[in-house]
């Protein structure tokens, strides 16, 4: 008996289309979903005020703006350099833009929990959502501020670019990697939120704004070292300042520390962030 010929298989319909992959609709539900949580953070932060969103950069703008005029009044002659608020604001911003991502992303979960009980949100959509909206926030409060001491002031200086983005660039590293992993510590232990606003209340005066690394007694820089913000602010000030040298900056270190704690904080959260949405 002849095999009966096998069924011809009917061609996939023009107005059906072709599945997608499962990859493929996940990373299209993503976008959707980090789109939709930046366009909500940008009409829920200061949402109430006359002007919206402008206020999250006029604000801060206002702010440094005030603190560098009130400082360049006090302290006319800078460690480097001839013009105080160059320099207070070469070391004021990047420290800005840590205290700024590491703050909003930290409170990525406790503030979404309601958005994240939809299977189409995920805690990772909310983590890229801040950090997007933050940078872009933090990018030009930086432009407005060195375009207008710049544009208004003598300072001397030879602002080169791709420094400033490397400063900016491990700013915003170690704001990220601060924040994924206290975004766990503060939804689990609600009392280290607490903690943590003591601990960092000195690392406005031990991250070198008002003063030079390379002035510091021997015993002081061995121990600041560590600190990941020194080496921002003083990549910052050599992408400002031709002359210094700034030999003491190691944008590894700042990378290596950072993705570290992005790596703890995210397999911190993968494991446990179910537990911390339902507590």
């Amino acid at each position: 008996m002849a095999n009966a010929p096998l069924p011809q298989r009917r061609a996939a319909s023009p107005d059906q289309g072709e599945l997608r992959p499962v990859h493929q609709q996940r990373s299209f539900a993503s976008l959707r979903s980090i789109g939709a949580l930046i366009l909500r953070e940008m009409a829920t932060t200061n949402g109430r005020s006359a002007g919206g969103y402008l206020w999250a950069i006029a604000e801060p703008v206002g702010g440094i703006a005030l603190l560098t005029i009130i400082f360049s009044m006090g302290f006319r002659s800078p460690p480097i350099g001839t013009n105080f608020a160059i320099f207070y604001a070469t070391g004021f911003l990047p420290f800005s833009i840590f205290m700024a991502m590491s703050g909003r992303i930290s409170r990525s979960i406790m503030n979404s929990k309601a958005l994240l009980a939809y299977p189409a949100v995920t805690f990772m959509d909310a983590l890229i959502a801040r950090t997007i909206f933050n940078a872009i926030t933090q990018i030009l409060v930086c432009y407005i501020l060195f375009s207008g001491i710049l544009l208004l002031m003598e300072t001397r200086t030879d602002p080169q670019f791709e420094g400033i983005a490397l400063a900016t660039l491990m700013a915003f590293a170690f704001g990220i990697g601060v924040g994924v992993i206290n975004c766990f510590l503060f939804a689990a232990f609600p009392s280290w939120e607490n903690i943590w606003s003591i601990l960092t209340r000195p690392l406005f005066l031990l991250s070198c704004i008002f003063f030079m690394f390379d002035d510091m007694p021997a015993v002081a820089q061995k121990y600041l070292w560590y600190n990941p913000l020194v080496h921002v602010v003083g990549q910052m000030r050599k992408s400002f300042y031709p002359s210094y040298i700034g030999d003491y900056v190691s944008p590894i270190y700042v990378f290596a520390v950072s993705l570290t704690l992005i790596a703890i904080g995210i397999a911190l959260l993968i494991r446990y962030h179910r537990d911390l949405q339902n507590s």
